[in-house]
């Protein structure tokens, strides 16, 4: 029955054997035999993953959801946003969070570019000259970016996994400082909002 492409659904209800038992003959007497692809038939061809790939590599589509749009129209059928997110994962290809940068204008790099080429030839003596200046924001509870932790598999919640929060932030601190090359200079609090003026 094995030989004749019977399913082992099929000889069970014949033979009145166990799917297990027939399984281990399976196995033992006929392991050359191809098993029979089990599970919902995929949604995605490699085609298609091949074509949402190329949107996220040309920049057209930047995660799941994006491509979820252009893919719709091509396989004619809802498509979820788990479907398309594991079939890239299985590519090679990972979701990360988005670096945050200043938003730099076409003005803004042609100031930069104007600034390296009017200080080119500076020598040693005159960088000695400049006072490096910046200010940062100081959290009373950690930092305002993603926290990350590790844990074991289907474990539930516990305090390890929790970030504690407090209404309006729990406060924080402005401060400014600058650095010249004979050393470092005070470090000052700023009260208010940081302004040129300021």
């Amino acid at each position: 029955m094995l030989d004749a492409g019977q399913s082992a659904n099929s000889i069970a209800s014949a033979t009145g054997l166990y799917l297990s038992t027939i399984s281990r003959i399976c196995s033992k007497e006929r392991s050359e035999l191809q098993k029979a692809a089990r599970g919902y038939p995929s949604k995605l061809s490699s085609a298609n993953i091949c074509h949402a790939i190329h949107l996220i590599s040309s920049e057209k589509a930047e995660n799941a959801v994006q491509a979820i749009k252009a893919l719709t129209n091509i396989v004619n059928q809802p498509l979820s946003t788990s479907t398309v997110h594991r079939h890239l994962k299985k590519t090679g290809i990972k979701a990360v969070v988005k670096s945050k940068c200043p938003l730099l204008s076409v003005k803004h790099h042609k100031a930069c570019l104007d600034f390296a080429y009017a200080h080119k030839d500076w020598t040693l003596e005159d960088w000695k000259k400049v006072v490096w200046f910046d200010e940062t924001k100081i959290n009373c509870l950690g930092s305002d970016g993603h926290k990350w932790v590790w844990k074991k598999a289907r474990k539930g919640l516990s305090d390890r996994l929790v970030e504690g929060t407090i209404k309006f932030g729990g406060g924080s601190l402005m401060m400014c400082g600058c650095m010249t090359w004979q050393g470092i200079g005070y470090a000052a609090k700023i009260d208010g909002r940081m302004d040129g003026d300021l």
